[in-house]
């Protein structure tokens, strides 16, 4: 499947930006040029050599803080895209199989969770077990998780009633054994989409909690919580938000055109442009036929 994402355009992009995007939250907080959280006496100072993106009201570097809030918004979002894929597909899947009661018991459960208020509950929760990023990250998931629930159940029961699925059943297999060997490789393309789109949700959740102090207290960097301070000083430096903002944005977008490309090269679509590439290369390969003869 990487090898079919990265023949198209969009893929590839979608690749570089995310793998950019990586780099920086493995390498940010060693390229800062400045400790992101030492304050001084230079506030809303405007771009120079020393300061690239200027300080911020406290005089502390901007890039350096955009570089190593890289980390937490990064870690965030993979925190809420796994939780979500664990919490959500595995129940999807097995409520196919493990009968009616575990099916209506999970449906009600995720019925339950997308009535649910979602910043209310957060909140609530958070401040019952702590404000700390983890939590969180693990509460935004399983809020986060019907999405993979259904996406897995519906691409479940589409190969439940399989000959060769059945087949195996009758034969004695396992229920564990089927799913892994059968039914996983049908789920997992879905699966990839939903991930790669929860991995853009996950940037806005978190940004979106971090913008209102739930999660990551200052004076530690993340993006959201440099847009929330940004705000206060728009007479003085308009332009301050958008470099979070923008990050912000183009990670996003970068994780949805990733959903489209794995869609794109998945299923009945990614069979339909393989044989459409085959099909294109044979008439090339006939319109232009290699020499029988050598050269006299």
């Amino acid at each position: 499947m990487v090898r079919r994402v990265l023949t198209l355009t969009s893929g590839r992009i979608a690749v570089v930006i995310l793998t950019v995007i990586a780099l920086l939250a493995i390498l940010g907080p060693l390229l800062a040029p400045q400790d992101p959280l030492t304050t001084g006496t230079d506030t809303l100072a405007h771009t120079s050599g020393a300061h690239w993106l200027g300080t911020d009201y406290l005089g502390r570097d901007v890039l350096s803080r955009l570089l190593d809030g890289s980390r937490v918004s990064v870690l965030g979002s993979l925190e809420v895209a796994l939780t979500a894929l664990v919490a959500g597909a595995l129940p999807g899947i097995l409520s196919v199989y493990l009968g009616r009661a575990f099916e209506w018991v999970t449906l009600r459960l995720t019925d339950t969770l997308v009535a649910l208020p979602f910043l209310l509950f957060a909140v609530a929760v958070i401040a019952l077990l702590g404000n700390g990023i983890t939590q969180a990250m693990l509460v935004t998931g399983v809020l986060v998780s019907p999405l993979f629930y259904r996406v897995a159940r519906a691409a479940a029961l589409s190969v439940a009633r399989s000959p060769f699925v059945e087949a195996a059943l009758i034969s004695g297999a396992s229920i564990g054994w089927v799913v892994r060997h059968h039914v996983w490789a049908k789920v997992l393309p879905p699966i990839a989409v939903a991930f790669a789109q929860t991995i853009g949700v996950g940037f806005v959740i978190v940004s979106s909690l971090t913008f209102l102090g739930i999660g990551v207290q200052p004076p530690a960097p993340t993006w959201g919580g440099l847009l929330a301070s940004d705000l206060g000083y728009l007479d003085q430096q308009p332009w301050a938000p958008v470099a979070p903002a923008l990050l912000i944005m183009i990670t996003v977008w970068a994780s949805n055109l990733l959903a489209d490309a794995i869609r794109d090269v998945s299923g009945e679509a990614g069979r339909a442009l393989a044989n459409n590439r085959k099909a294109r290369a044979n008439r090339l390969d006939e319109a232009d036929p290699a020499p029988v003869g050598g050269v006299s």
